[in-house]
């Protein structure tokens, strides 16, 4: 009963199914608040560094209208914040450990304890909503 990856975490913490969250302590993704000031709708981005220079993210694919950024703010910072908002603690780690490089290489940096059974499935369906790119944890691991 875990969750790994920023779509998949975030979706669980967002759903108040993670008791414990485990967040790498200098994780590089941004939360980003968008929104269309056309339509008024806001959409929540979480986003890699490389992921922040492509312009997809920052424009209404339907009529190319630039989005407007409500909040930016560094995930680890946060989720520091707000994480008793949904219930759950939160544990840094460090890679300076074996254990705590591993995590970060293989699991991106970001993961988290569930209460409950959650349906994976359903959260991969609604990844669209959180942004961002599915982590790989085969790429760049050691």
């Amino acid at each position: 009963m875990i969750v790994f990856g920023v779509n998949d975490t975030m979706k669980a913490i967002e759903m108040s199914a993670i008791e414990k969250v485990l967040l790498y302590e200098e994780i590089e993704y941004v939360r980003y608040e968008i929104k269309n000031p056309v339509k008024g709708d806001t959409k929540i981005w979480y986003l890699s560094p490389a992921q922040e220079g492509d312009p997809k993210y920052f424009k209404d694919p339907d009529t190319g209208i630039d989005l407007e950024v409500v909040a930016s703010e560094p995930l680890c910072d946060w989720l520091c914040v707000n994480y008793g908002n949904f219930g759950a603690k939160i544990e840094l780690i460090s890679d300076k450990t074996q254990e705590g490089f591993q995590f970060v290489k293989g699991f991106g940096g970001i993961g988290g304890l569930l209460r409950y059974k959650i349906d994976l499935d359903e959260i991969m369906d609604n990844n669209a909503n959180l942004g961002g790119d599915e982590f790989d944890p085969d790429e760049d691991f050691i």
